[in-house]
C-alpha cells in the first residue's frame, strides 16, 4: 500500500461507532510498524458547493482514468481518518502525477501547513 493509492475500506460513518465500505485515497503508507494508515474520503455524492480541499475526479478524463473509480467522485482532503491496515479491502486504482501533486496543494492549504 502506497501513498496515492485508491483502494476500498472501511471508513468511519459520520458521528457513530459504524464503519461503511467506500473508496479512499491512502494519504500515507502504512504509519509505524505498519498497523494505520492516513486516508481521505471518496464519495459519489457531489455537494452543491465545493470546500477548498475538495477536488472533483471524473474517471471519463485521461488523468483521472487510473482511478479506475466508476462515476465522477469528490475527493474530500477535510474528512481523513486513521483506519487499521485490516480495513482496507481491495486496491481500485491511483491518482495521476499531477492529482496527487493537487492533493498535497490542498492539503497544505486545509491543514494550514
Amino acid at each position: 500500500m502506497q501513498r496515492g493509492e485508491i483502494y476500498l475500506a472501511s471508513f468511519p460513518y459520520g458521528d457513530v461507532a459504524a464503519m461503511k465500505l467506500r473508496p479512499v485515497l491512502l494519504l500515507t503508507g502504512s504509519v509505524g510498524v505498519g498497523t494505520e494508515i492516513i486516508v481521505a474520503y471518496i464519495s459519489s455524492v457531489i455537494p452543491s458547493t465545493l470546500l477548498a480541499g475538495d477536488i472533483l475526479i471524473d474517471p471519463g478524463q485521461p488523468e483521472h482514468q487510473s482511478t479506475r473509480l466508476k462515476t465522477v467522485s469528490v475527493l474530500r482532503l477535510h474528512k481523513l481518518a486513521t483506519i487499521h491496515v485490516t480495513s482496507v479491502q481491495r486496491r481500485m486504482g491511483k491518482v495521476s502525477t499531477a492529482t496527487q501533486q493537487e492533493v498535497d496543494a490542498k492539503l497544505r492549504q486545509v491543514l494550514s501547513l
